[in-house]
């Protein structure tokens, strides 16, 4: 049953059109993943979904109470971001409401909470959208995803993973598209100049031509007639070749090769040590003493909840005099922290990325066309651009930096899903060492080789993808649920055995309790052992 109907709806800021639908419908249970760039009017739209705003023109109907959880959170509190979220998501859950537009609804949320939000809306009865950058969040929750790209949605069955599929499949299309275009192109761009080389030598007496046939026939007629048909031949394919549907280039993005300074120095040998290090801030200690090395050309995802040290840790790092920390002299570290003090706001794009660097103009620009600065755009002074796009000005900053390893404080922040995967592609190909803290577990995935977990004032190391992660943790989940069964069964027959001895003891009651009591026993120092 459909729940929601848009026709004909257009809305415009200024001189430039946001939304342009003609119509677009939502149905009871559909769970919708809301996509596309910074700035294009995904947040818009679920306001004037909610009535929130009106349109300039057509109509939005609805049969169901709507509920709106906003972006922005309210700042009169006292509580965290965390905190805030969370209470605005709970409220939002109460209400009877048969669809809920929510919008970026994973701020500032760790890892926990953001499943915590998965299984909540999980359990949401009504119809969803969701706005978020959390590309793993949209793969668990939505079935179809609604793309904005010039004012106008694109629907995609699935989920997000299921969306970047049918992308590709397009790009892909596309590329053959291209190809034929350029083969057709080329084979009337031969044609034309064959003819229009027939059409210049038929102006040329041939030397086969007899006196008698040219007395007869009249050579200069007969061949300006022919060169004027080769002519108009020749026409007629270049009308042909105007009116041949241009298909564009795709993109292609080979890896960046960047030489890195003391690199040979430092590829596959032990450039930062730690030795019994723990994490104490005033009055708390974050973790017990660890010792932890890092490889040249690991990349190294730290995770854990807010407020476990994170941060600390990293921190420790970058200051290089904390006790029982060693690191290679070889190690020149940039720390991006989306310190946007880096910056100076009067100068170019260009000119800021190439401060303190020393890698050729070339490059440079091909790092920025990877975060989607193009051509003349590397010459926009920072202050003009967006708090996202300056974002990434610092990061392009620190990237061709002369430096051989990145260590990055919540990179993806502020960052929309298109400058969250060219960065992904960046630091794919990048040669140095990285060290990053992130809650965006599909980040985490695409990038990290090895996982550095804080969690119960422990630091837990694991060698390998975080999706490897998960499946070990999975495991261990599941073996502690099954002790935890084995524990309860157990403990029923203990207290069965109990009510039996007191009604009527008997030395044989009595051993089966002893047994009883010995496999609680086992059950118990297995499940310590796990933890």
């Amino acid at each position: 049953m459909r729940i929601l109907e848009i026709n004909h709806v257009q809305y415009a800021i200024k001189d430039r059109t946001l939304i342009n639908i003609d119509q677009l419908s939502i149905s009871e249970n559909d769970r919708i993943g809301l996509v596309g760039p910074n700035g294009t009017g995904k947040s818009t739209l679920l306001e004037l979904l909610a009535t929130k705003r009106n349109p300039d023109s057509g109509s939005i109907k609805t049969y169901t109470q709507v509920e709106l959880l906003p972006q922005l959170k309210r700042k009169d509190t006292t509580k965290s971001g965390g905190e805030v979220t969370q209470e605005y998501i709970t409220n939002s859950l109460k209400s009877k409401a048969g669809l809920l537009l929510a919008d970026e609804p994973t701020t500032n949320l760790d890892t926990k909470h953001i499943e915590w939000v998965e299984k909540k809306l999980s359990n949401w009865q009504g119809a969803l959208i969701i706005v978020s950058h959390d590309r793993f969040f949209l793969d668990k929750l939505c079935t179809s995803i609604w793309e904005l790209e010039d004012s106008k949605v694109n629907i995609y069955k699935g989920n997000y993973s299921d969306y970047r599929e049918q992308k590709d499949l397009e790009i892909q299309q596309q590329q053959q598209a291209y190809e034929h275009y350029q083969q057709k192109k080329q084979q009337l761009e031969n044609a034309i100049e064959k003819k229009e080389q027939r059409a210049q030598r038929a102006t040329k007496k041939p030397k086969q031509v007899s006196r008698s046939e040219a007395k007869i026939t009249g050579a200069k007629p007969y061949f300006a007639k022919k060169q004027k048909k080769l002519q108009k031949t020749a026409k007629a394919l270049e009308k042909r070749l105007e009116h041949l549907d241009k298909v564009e280039k795709v993109n292609d993005s080979p890896p960046i090769k960047m030489t890195l300074p003391m690199q040979d120095k430092v590829t596959g040998k032990i450039i930062i040590r730690m030795e019994d290090v723990e994490g104490k801030v005033p009055e708390k200690r974050l973790w017990e003493p660890v010792s932890l090395y890092v490889k040249g050309g690991d990349k190294v995802a730290i995770i854990g909840e807010n407020g476990t040290g994170k941060t600390t840790l990293v921190k420790k790092i970058i200051n290089r005099n904390h006790k029982g920390i060693t690191i290679n002299p070889s190690v020149k570290i940039g720390y991006f922290s989306q310190n946007l003090s880096v910056l100076n706001a009067n100068k170019s794009i260009l000119e800021n990325v190439q401060e303190t660097s020393k890698q050729q103009e070339s490059l440079i620009r091909t790092v920025l066309a990877r975060l989607h600065f193009f051509d003349e755009d590397v010459y926009k002074p920072v202050h003009v651009l967006s708090g996202g796009e300056q974002v990434k000005v610092a990061f392009a900053k620190l990237f061709v930096s002369d430096i051989n390893i990145l260590i990055l404080d919540e990179p993806t922040n502020f960052l929309d899903i298109e400058a969250v995967e060219a960065l992904e592609g960046l630091l794919q190909g990048y040669v140095g060492t990285i060290l990053f803290v992130s809650h965006d577990r599909h980040f985490i995935n695409q990038v990290a080789n090895r996982i550095v977990e804080i969690k119960d004032k422990q630091l837990h190391i694991f060698d390998g993808s975080y999706q490897a992660y998960q499946q070990v943790q999975s495991k261990t989940h599941e073996q502690e649920d099954s002790l935890e069964q084995q524990k309860l069964i157990i403990e029923n027959k203990i207290t069965e055995v109990l009510g039996k001895l007191s009604l009527n003891p008997s030395e044989e009651l009595d051993q089966h309790f002893q047994e009883l009591l010995k496999e609680k026993k086992i059950i118990m120092e297995q499940i310590n052992n796990k933890m």
